[in-house]
């Protein structure tokens, strides 16, 4: 059985609450069929009744064997040990995060504001949040860029705002039952069983992209959302269109622009009016192009594309 604690820091709860609707497995099935005993939660806490901080000095001594040590949200270095959500069972929560993931045999960042700062650390960036082993692109944050568990992995990062469900549950199975050692980390700690597509692979819109059949309103069906509303899918490594959310759909097959909440740079322009839902562009190209894909290579493709483009690629494939 392994033992889990999770804690969480600065955050709006919305990796606990994607967390809580995992089917593949379910939360609950990380108890009953993978032998995972979660020491703590903050909505499935097995020992609500007990002494929480008793818990958490017995995880830093060794009385409590920690296996895996979850954290959500940033890890707040406000002066003092202030901040709402800094001081956590009689302490700053900073330190419990260093002394906790020390003695843990895996650390695994959940959400962005974990893995990188998200949200809390763009600028100004006034709670000097960071996330456990990153902040934005740079390694480092709040445990350090050498920081190891005694597994000898580094943080796992599953980002996301939030992470998909099965994402989490998926690699708590894998660390749990003892498969860690196949977990392939990419640059920035992010498994790549999930994170080394991106977020377009699978995406219905691929047709639409090829042709550059743009779209230029939210909840259309046709059209790619690449061109206008700043769709950040050919840029985003995610299984957002692989793994669907709630088994249905995702952000592209609802008409709504991937944000690229899944890499380090999120959230992209700080979240400026007129920069979100629009690409930026030059002389009509835009200034970030899928990867790999050159300025003069992509004027070229596009132009062809246009030109050949099918009537049936801009009609409304819906109609009834």
């Amino acid at each position: 059985m392994a033992n889990l604690l999770w804690l969480q820091g600065g955050a709006c709860s919305g990796n606990t609450m994607s967390f809580l609707n995992a089917e593949e497995p379910s939360a609950c099935d990380l108890v009953t069929d993978f032998g995972i005993n979660i020491l703590w939660h903050p909505s499935l806490g097995m020992e609500l009744g007990n002494d929480l901080q008793q818990i958490l000095k017995d995880c830093v001594s060794g009385k409590i064997k920690l296996d895996i040590f979850v954290f959500e949200g940033t890890v707040v270095n406000a002066p003092d040990g202030t901040g709402t959500w800094n001081r956590f069972a009689g302490r700053p929560m900073k330190e419990w995060v260093k002394e906790l993931s020390a003695a843990a045999d895996f650390v695994v960042a959940i959400g962005d504001c974990a893995t990188w700062g998200g949200i809390p650390a763009t600028a100004p960036n006034p709670t000097d949040s960071v996330g456990l082993q990153f902040l934005k692109k740079n390694i480092g944050g709040a445990l350090g860029k050498t920081f190891k568990a005694k597994s000898g992995l580094p943080v796992i990062n599953i980002p996301g705002c939030p992470a998909h469900p099965d994402w989490v549950t998926q690699i708590l199975v894998a660390v749990a039952t003892g498969r860690a050692g196949d977990l392939t980390l990419d640059e920035y700690q992010r498994p790549k069983t999930f994170f080394q597509s991106f977020t377009q692979t699978g995406c219905t819109r691929n047709m639409h992209f090829a042709y550059k059949v743009s779209t230029t309103q939210f909840g259309q069906r046709n059209g790619c959302l690449f061109y206008d509303l700043g769709c950040r899918g050919p840029m985003t490594h995610s299984p957002c269109n692989r793994i669907l959310w709630n088994r249905q759909s995702s952000k592209t097959r609802a008409g709504m622009p991937c944000l690229g909440c899944t890499e380090p740079e999120f959230p992209f322009h700080d979240l400026m009016p007129g920069t979100v839902f629009k690409t930026q562009t030059v002389m009509g190209v835009p200034k970030e192009l899928p990867l790999g894909v050159d300025k003069s290579s992509y004027i070229k493709y596009t132009g062809a594309a246009k030109a050949a483009t099918p009537k049936w690629a801009e009609e409304d494939m819906f109609v009834v």
